[in-house]
């Protein structure tokens, strides 16, 4: 039986030592775990200006309380080190069964620190912990890595997060894979990984999550279950993934198309929901304890026919509509590249896209390619995705990241590159659906649709909205008003507080965030049965608003500010061609301005003001 002690593993793979020690029961009260405690080790353990690849960056494995317990989406786990990609706080955050398993072994937080003297994997089995060789798994493609690590170890509950060739070449977008095709994708984690010269981390353990309330517990996780398979929303999802999004957003504009530059895809209906699983024999996939299912394995014949885990929404876009790609097949041909690689689909198909519109427009030449990289080639895209990870041709300036390629070509082809702080921008289209226009601009992780996922905008959650934002009906029509920049800083404020919540607990966003079919009342009953404490809602987002704040001093203290709350020209100055916000731009200052003020930021620098870091705990020094 394992509880949340902040059981903590160091391991020095300079020196070869292993030392186990346990969080600051104070910092774990203020951070609740996962995502807000390893950022706070992060915080703790990295100097100002250092190097994202030097061997003093720490790269923290860390799940949170709900995982590993029998409650709704309870897999999370998250990685955090400097990112290379930003160079400011990187993390990435997946499901599967790596987090639980890592739970079971009775660890709650791994660090590694420094790097070793040649490729190595870290063994943790209930308790015990060891580092072994990996020479002859270095250059291994992720699939075959994680079935020899495997086959190595044996046992029943045994799970594996390695790096494909893209980390170990240090990629700036290179992930780390679990559970052959769970993905902690986003910031470089597996850059980082790769630069440790650690290839895999195996997970096994026999131990299971006791709350410290087992009978209340139950009784309020069998509610959150009901809530949980009732919700329409996830329904969806459980039948056909979050592929089902496709063709709605691209009926509002929301479809990111040939480089973000419009938002409406003609050939969407190659790329649907209904057409993959035509296409492709879906076999529906699930995470540990989760009843919704939204993973979908696919057949494809690689090598002979094999299931493989299937693409979601934002791998469909990134290399789908924004390439102008509508071959559903190659898309999930690709998407399996890029897991067996260890690439981030999301980077990767933003670093092409850019590419291809700076080819169009003559930016860009076969000369400098060497292919020709026209909207739609397939083919020519698989084999950019094969320079990409081991740094060949053209790929080589590719895997450096959009922002930094943009740099390096130069030519123009800055304003082409979608990103933000470095992170490549998600698949939405900001001028469409302003909230998340604010929240990839105000991310610390850079560009990204999960560190605010402002669902409560949508209309289907207006009750929602006018509960927690506390808004009249006036402001609750200009809220749902996706193409206005009005009450959008509240919505996004509010969502980053709550996914900071979830990150840090343990759980999937789904049923918290997505949908809110999980409603925090009876999130907080479950938390506070499962760890013996007494909060409410609001000390939980309290918590939540904490780990931002925590997140952006980090980011102050590495030179950020203001000036990299902003987002491409593209979407400030060009109108929208098409859509339901045609003709419409991101009227970011408005935003911003409004933003900071509820954060109590200063409005002239972005930084968060010293008594606000005084009330929320956050004065180290």
């Amino acid at each position: 039986m394992v509880g949340f002690d902040g059981r903590v593993i160091v391991v020095d793979l300079e020196k070869g030592s292993i030392k186990r020690v346990f969080a600051d029961k104070h910092h774990l009260n203020l951070f609740l775990g996962g995502r807000g405690c390893a950022s706070f080790l992060l915080y703790q353990m990295v100097k100002r200006g250092m190097d994202p690849f030097s061997a003093d960056n720490p790269l923290i494995f860390g799940v949170g309380p709900f995982t590993g317990a029998i409650w709704p989406s309870s897999s999370r786990f998250v990685v955090v080190a400097k990112s290379p990609a930003t160079e400011g706080l990187g993390y990435a955050n997946a499901g599967g069964f790596f987090g639980p398993y890592m739970r079971f072994a009775g660890v709650d937080f791994l660090i590694l620190k420094g790097r070793a003297n040649r490729p190595v994997f870290i063994l943790v089995c209930d308790g015990r912990i060891e580092i072994r060789s990996a020479v002859d798994l270095w250059g291994k493609p992720v699939y075959e890595t994680e079935q020899v690590l495997k086959d190595e170890v044996g046992g029943r509950r045994v799970s594996v997060a390695c790096i494909g060739p893209a980390g170990e070449r240090m990629v700036r977008f290179a992930s780390i894979i679990c559970d052959e095709g769970r993905v902690a994708a986003r910031a470089g984690m597996g850059a980082v990984m790769g630069s440790k010269l650690v290839k895999g981390i195996v997970v096994s353990g026999e131990g299971r999550v006791e709350p410290k309330n087992p009978e209340k517990f139950e009784k309020v996780s069998k509610e959150a279950f009901s809530k949980v398979v009732e919700n329409p929303i996830l329904r969806g999802y459980r039948e056909y993934g979050t592929s089902i999004i496709i063709l709605p957003k691209n009926d509002i504009g929301d479809l990111p198309t040939k480089n973000h530059y419009d938002g409406t895809f003609r050939n969407a209906h190659n790329i649907s929901a209904e057409r993959i699983h035509r296409l492709l024999g879906i076999v529906p996939s699930s995470c540990f304890s989760c009843p919704i299912g939204c993973g979908r394995k696919v057949r494809l014949k690689l090598n002979g026919e094999k299931v493989f885990e299937g693409m979601e929404y934002e791998t469909i876009a990134s290399l789908g509509s924004n390439c102008g790609n509508s071959d559903a097949r190659s898309i999930a041909e690709m998407n399996y590249m890029c897991n067996d690689l260890g690439l981030d689909t999301i980077s990767t198909g933003v670093v092409i896209a850019w590419a291809m519109e700076c080819y169009e427009k003559g930016l860009l030449t076969k000369e400098d390619t060497g292919i020709e990289l026209e909207w739609g080639n397939a083919e020519a895209m698989k084999e950019i995705i094969r320079q990409i990870a081991f740094r060949k041709g053209f790929g080589d300036i590719l895997a450096e990241g959009v922002k930094r390629a943009s740099q390096k070509v130069g030519r123009g082809t800055e304003r082409y590159a979608m990103h933000v702080k470095g992170l490549e921008i998600p698949m939405q289209q900001p001028r469409t659906v302003k909230m998340f226009a604010l929240g990839h601009a105000t991310s610390n992780r850079g560009a990204d649709h999960l560190y605010a996922l402002p669902t409560i905008c949508y209309p289907w959650l207006r009750e929602i909205a006018k509960e927690w934002l506390g808004l009249s009906d006036e402001e609750l029509d200009q809220l749902n008003d996706l193409d206005s920049w009005k009450q959008k800083a509240k919505a996004v404020v509010f969502s980053e507080n709550l996914c900071a919540v979830a990150d840090s607990l343990g759980l999937c966003k789904f049923p918290l965030i997505e949908s809110y079919a999980l409603p925090l009342s009876t999130l907080v009953k479950g938390y506070n049965a499962l760890v013996g404490s007494n909060l409410t809602p609001i000390d939980l987002l309290k918590a939540g608003e904490r780990i931002v704040n925590l997140e952006r001093m980090f980011n102050v203290r590495e030179g950020f500010s203001k000036k990299d709350d902003s987002l491409p020209e593209r979407f400030l100055v060009d109108p929208m061609p098409s859509g339901s916000s045609k003709g419409s731009v991101v009227e970011l200052g408005k935003m911003l301005e409004e933003y900071y003020k509820i954060r109590g930021w200063d409005p002239a620098s972005g930084v968060p003001k010293d008594e606000n870091i005084r009330e929320l705990g956050l004065k180290f020094d």
